[in-house]
């Protein structure tokens, strides 16, 4: 199992030093997406500290990925606009994690995959400029 997870990890990294900024966004988007869809099976199965576990690692991306990626400088109220979002997503999961709260956990996956289909869409335009 250890090899499996060193290769994992490889895996990652690889594709990590290999992406442009604007597919690296795209990365955080997908793995947040994955603790939630994690911590929500968790939370059926009844394992609750492996649903921290996940929730915890959602909220280290949405905080430590997606929100200090923000530019507010360049992106003026957009990025303050998504910065709100961003730190609602993330009241969101800490409510989900105090409470065992499915819905919680649903609206914050459904938030965070409405930015980043948005975000995916411009990716043309970014990659062509």
């Amino acid at each position: 199992m250890r090899g499996a997870a060193a290769y994992g990890r490889v895996d990652v990294e690889s594709h990590v030093l290999a992406a442009s900024p604007h597919k690296l966004i795209a990365m955080l988007f997908d793995g947040a997406q994955k603790q939630i869809k994690a911590a929500k099976l968790h939370l059926e199965n009844n394992n609750l500290a492996q649903k921290s576990v996940a929730i915890a690692k959602a909220l280290d991306i949405v905080n430590q990925g997606l929100l200090s990626a923000l530019d507010k400088q360049q992106g003026g109220e957009l990025a303050e606009r998504l910065e709100a979002l961003y730190e609602y997503v993330a009241s969101l999961l800490l409510k989900a994690n105090l409470k065992n709260d499915v819905a919680k956990l649903d609206e914050a996956a459904g938030l965070l995959e409405q930015i980043g289909s948005a975000w995916r869409e411009i990716q043309p335009q970014v990659e062509g400029a």
